[in-house]
């Protein structure tokens, strides 16, 4: 089993900054890629960015390329969000998720998710 913890979501105005953290452990979680998925009401949830524990390597959606970046902190277990220029539209339950690969967690394929932390951006 794998645990994963969100924290840091809140409310900020719109072109302003936020960090969203993903503490992980568990049971060989490092053999996970990590990501980060998003859920506004009345829509499906998708697919923001990932990450892997080793190199590492990263992969984003179109739509937050340039503005978000994902990272991890290998000696805390931790995955980290940064989000910046942030417009109302990101606002959305922030979900940190572990897959086998980046190609599984961008299908949505995730062994694992996290409770979900909110995000909401004013305008």
């Amino acid at each position: 089993q794998v645990q994963l913890v969100e924290s840091g979501g809140g409310l900020v105005q719109a072109g302003g900054s936020l960090s969203v953290s993903c503490a992980a452990s568990g049971r060989a979680f490092s053999s996970y890629t990590m990501g980060w998925f998003r859920q506004a009401p009345g829509k499906e949830r998708e697919f923001v960015a990932a990450i892997t524990w080793s190199a590492p390597w990263t992969y984003y959606a179109d739509f937050v390329k340039g503005r978000f970046t994902i990272s991890r902190d290998v000696a805390k277990n931790t995955v980290y969000l940064q989000m910046n220029s942030l417009k109302s539209e990101d606002t959305a339950v922030y979900y940190c998720a572990a897959a086998t690969t980046i190609s599984t967690m961008t299908r949505r394929q995730c062994e694992y998710w996290g409770q979900g932390t909110q995000v909401t951006v004013s305008s």
